[in-house]
């Protein structure tokens, strides 16, 4: 793997990594520093993933704009910098206010995982856009493979140890990028910074004159809505439906991670090459849904790691999607349509933990009419619905 590449691999590795090191210790901090309850903690939780979201939906379309304007290289190092800092603000809170500003500041650099995408899409011909999206969804995997699993140990020493683990790794992988990474945008293939299209408006109404983008988009918005589910409730959800403390929240997160990396590293690339772009999708929407439906009726620890094995399969939907997404515009427009797609990410991460942690809540409290921790997953399993209906529907311009 060349360096640049694996500087794009490591940092998208740490993006998740840094979604993955600090769930299991989130229930936890929050109790510690609001002095709340475990149904209380799961909407403060949802609040601040709520915070940060909502900057990152405002923020993604300008930071992908700068990268079509002044390069990949910038925006990825800087952001790298700030989310490091970021961690270290969180870590230093002894409020629940310190835990909004860190973020509120994080949301707004939270770049490097759509202005990765930009870089790769730059470094990809048309025909291996799919499968090196794939490469940087086994990233992902295997930052959820590690963090979880780090998180989970590190929280032996504290539930602020993970956080400076964070700021250290993301600082690290900075260092590493200036000196390894090399500009991908070449001049001539750069466009005016442009305000009007630097902002989520603004960046749809541009998509909009794509043929045939909208309609991906919005489901590339439903299956993000679905998918939050996760880092919205699983570290609640295994603490009230079996009971699972800090390393075993690590431990299964852990697993799914490594079957991710395990999807999208090495298997997405025979399964596109024999399926498909599209029919790929719609397998992956399939395997969702069918996770989302099964949660409910786990009662033990074993059934989660058993059916393991084929819920992983739903990762390779979104690659897929993505790289039909890719091959719909221009060079000069990837990191436009990347900032797009994380702007949407956010959004998802706006609705999802907002509603998620509210029906996780609703259905643990003490006078709950019926206790069901799994009923989040019910919702998921109707957006995954709405967006295999679009998308069988959708054709190619």
């Amino acid at each position: 793997m060349r360096l640049p590449v694996l500087f794009i691999f490591i940092t998208v590795v740490l993006d998740s990594m840094g979604i993955g090191i600090i769930m299991p210790v989130m229930p936890d901090l929050i109790q510690e520093v609001g002095t709340v309850d475990l149904s209380q903690a799961a909407i403060w939780s949802g609040t601040l993933t709520v915070v940060f979201a909502i900057n990152q939906f405002l923020f993604s379309p300008t930071v992908g704009g700068l990268s079509d304007a002044y390069g990949r290289r910038p925006v990825l190092l800087i952001a790298l910098l700030v989310m490091s800092l970021d961690y270290l603000v969180m870590a230093f809170s002894q409020s629940l206010w310190l835990l909004f500003v860190g973020r509120f500041i994080g949301g707004i650099t939270a770049a490097t995982h759509s202005t990765a995408g930009a870089y790769m899409a730059d470094i990809s011909s048309s025909k291996d856009k799919a499968k090196n999206f794939g490469l940087l969804g086994a990233a992902f995997g295997v930052g959820f493979v590690l963090g979880p699993m780090l998180g989970g140990l590190l929280a032996e020493y504290g539930s602020r140890a993970p956080f400076f683990a964070a700021a250290a790794l993301a600082f690290t992988n900075m260092l590493f990028g200036y000196f390894v990474l090399p500009e991908s945008l070449k001049q001539d293939k750069r466009r005016k910074f442009d305000w009007g299209r630097a902002n989520p408006f603004g960046t749809f109404k541009q998509m909009k004159t794509l043929p045939g983008l909208m309609p991906m988009l919005l489901v590339f918005l439903l299956l993000s809505i679905a998918f939050f589910v996760y880092p919205s409730i699983w570290a609640f959800f295994g603490r009230a439906q079996f009971n699972w403390d800090a390393r075993m929240v690590g431990l299964s997160l852990a697993a799914y991670g490594f079957g991710i990396m395990i999807i999208q590293g090495a298997l997405i690339r025979p399964i596109l090459t024999r399926f498909g772009e599209k029919v790929t999708a719609l397998f992956g929407m399939c395997i969702h849904l069918l996770s989302f439906l099964a949660y409910p009726f786990m009662t033990e620890t074993w059934h989660v790691f058993a059916f393991m094995p084929v819920s992983v399969f739903s990762a390779v939907a979104v690659p897929a999607l993505q790289g039909l997404m890719s091959n719909s515009v221009p060079e000069n427009a990837q990191g436009e349509l990347q900032g797009a797609m994380s702007s949407l990410t956010a959004l998802a991460t706006i609705i999802s933990p907002f509603v998620m942690t509210r029906v996780f809540s609703y259905f643990t409290q003490t006078e709950t009419p019926l206790y069901l921790p799994a009923a989040p997953f019910l919702l998921s399993a109707l957006s995954v619905i709405v967006a295999f209906i679009l998308f069988s529907r959708w054709k190619p311009a």
